[in-house]
């Protein structure tokens, strides 16, 4: 064979080579596009898995009690599905021939249930409707050491199975759920009252075998009473601040825990009945469960007398009559508060139920006057502290920024106690005919001081910025203090003197049975120069003027 003509047989065989593996290569992916094309007939035309709710296994043959299509079956399990991974109430999937082939989860929907008794391990009470009870089986997720009478838990109809616990958001949003970090050096003014919270809430948990000897009980309340401002809500977050410390000695621990739940009391008022007592019972109900470790908890009723009013005095409700009897239930009932006090704020104490007030409930009763000058003053050392920046003249002058800060605290102590025009509120007349002016001083709190401080601060701000000048001075604080009297006095909207003075606090002495509220600035620097004496302008109450001094209201 000559050269040329080997040449073209080694051609011709390397073409027939490359063909055979093009022919191969496409034969591979043809025989892979036709197992795809099978694999998906086979899926379509693969009949549907049923899904099941298992009950309980059976080791010794392999099989499982569960619920299919609401019929109870036993059905033989895959070698291929272990047994132990299998919880009561979870899914599982089944083949044609009802064989457990998989695992799933648990129903993620269903029907809020409250929990009434726990019957057993497996089994729960509870109430679907107000007049309808059932019996359920605890799901996996749940155990029966975890549920407690009043839980709220979501539940499968259907199959019979209580699926998990559910947090209510009506609740939730009434709990403000903190450990408070306030102590009773924080507070201003209020010495005697501190004292005696002192004597009557923490001495029974430092000295127990001195009251055990005695025979006593540590008290289970306290209400705080007095004029809005003063500091009640404070005292609260105190008392819990000082047991958790107390508690942390005696247990020989160095960081302090306690929690104070703060209740906000009109939210809990429910147009449905039984609401409001249902939440006061998970209220208790979460109280019990932080306190069970040991841990004070103090559950904080801000605007008691919203809630807790005398019953029968209700004008267009009644709903007192059932919400004051669950609460003196839940204090003095079958389970005991340990380590839980219950702490009630009002401004309108007289319109409290007098069975929650009476010895045994809230034992302790503290009123929470307003500040005097020099409790005034101590609440402004709290507000005014050395490090804030002063006018330098007020440093170099008093020492320092702690003796400008004294400085400026008397200075606002002095003009809000000044009986001056500008500082005048209201003139108020009494049933037997006197007439007196009331101040600022007549209705300062710690709040009011709050203000004022904050005001100056502000001035401050805005002096620097527009001058310059750093610091706060004797101006601003004097500017603040006026400012405060003009608009807290603004009482225009005074429509019944008796509301109005039962909730300032001003209803301890002689019936008010007219208020006069301050007149304008122009009018007030008119009265100080003498050159104006402006007829009254009062809101009386004459008809229960009458009532009272048996003469015609003029």
């Amino acid at each position: 064979m000559s050269t040329s003509e080997s040449s073209a047989a080694l051609a011709e065989i390397a073409s027939l080579r490359e063909k055979n593996e093009r022919l191969s290569t496409s034969l591979v992916a043809a025989r892979k596009r036709i197992q795809e094309l099978g694999e998906k007939l086979d899926s379509l035309s693969r009949p549907p898995a049923t899904f099941a709710t298992f009950i309980r296994g059976h080791s010794s043959d392999h099989s499982i009690d569960a619920l299919v299509g609401g019929r109870k079956m036993n059905v033989a399990v895959s070698p291929y599905v272990a047994l132990e991974q299998l919880r009561p109430g979870q899914e599982v999937r089944l083949n044609e021939e009802l064989v457990v082939v998989g695992i799933g989860g648990y129903e993620n929907t269903g029907q809020l249930v409250a929990v009434e008794l726990v019957l057993d391990p497996q089994r729960v009470l509870v109430r679907v409707h107000a007049d309808e009870t059932k019996v359920l089986r605890i799901g996996g997720k749940l155990s029966a050491g975890k549920l407690r009478v009043g839980d709220t838990c979501m539940a499968d109809l259907k199959t019979g199975f209580l699926v998990e616990k559910v947090e209510r958001p009506d609740v939730e949003h009434l709990l403000l759920e903190e450990v408070p970090d306030v102590s009773y050096a924080d507070i201003g003014g209020l010495d005697a009252q501190i004292e005696e919270i002192r004597d009557s809430i923490e001495l029974p948990f430092q000295q127990p075998d001195l009251y055990r000897e005695h025979g006593l009980r540590p008290p289970k309340g306290i209400l705080l009473y007095g004029p809005p401002g003063t500091g009640k809500t404070m005292i609260a977050k105190a008392v819990a601040t000082s047991l958790a410390e107390n508690a942390a000695r005696a247990q020989g621990v160095a960081k302090a825990s306690s929690y104070f739940l703060n209740i906000k009391g009109p939210q809990l008022l429910d147009k449905y009945v039984g609401e409001t007592e249902r939440q006061i019972r998970e209220i208790f109900s979460r109280a019990r469960d932080r306190a069970s470790s040991g841990i004070p908890v103090v559950i904080f009723f801000d605007e008691m007398e919203a809630l807790f009013r005398t019953r029968g005095s209700g004008v267009s409700s009644d709903v007192e009559t059932t919400v004051v009897p669950q609460l003196l239930a839940e204090i003095d009932g079958v389970e005991q508060l340990s380590n839980v006090i219950v702490i009630g704020a009002s401004n309108r104490e007289d319109m409290i139920d007098p069975a929650i007030l009476r010895p045994g409930r809230l034992d302790v009763k503290i009123r929470v006057e307003r500040p005097d000058y020099a409790g005034s003053v101590d609440i402004l050392s709290k507000y005014l502290t050395p490090e804030l920046p002063y006018a330098p003249a007020d440093i170099a002058a008093y020492g320092g920024g702690a003796g400008a800060a004294a400085h400026l605290a008397r200075l606002i102590a002095d003009k809000v106690f000044e009986a001056s025009p500008e500082n005048r509120f209201v003139d108020v007349t009494y049933a037997s005919g006197r007439k007196e002016t009331l101040y600022l001083a007549d209705f300062v709190s710690g709040a009011l001081l709050a203000g004022i401080v904050d005001r100056a601060k502000k001035a401050a701000i805005k002096t620097y910025l527009t001058t310059g000048v750093r610091g706060i001075t004797a101006e601003h604080a004097i500017a603040a203090v006026h400012a405060e009297a003009r608009d807290s006095s603004d009482l225009d909207q005074i429509s019944n003197p008796d509301e109005w003075a039962k909730v300032n606090g001003k209803n301890r002495g002689e019936r008010i049975v007219a208020v006069r509220p301050r007149q304008s600035d122009s009018t007030c620097r008119a009265e100080a120069a003498g050159q104006a004496d402006p007829a009254p302008h009062a809101i009386t109450n004459a008809a229960s003027a009458h009532q009272h001094t048996g003469e015609e209201p003029r």
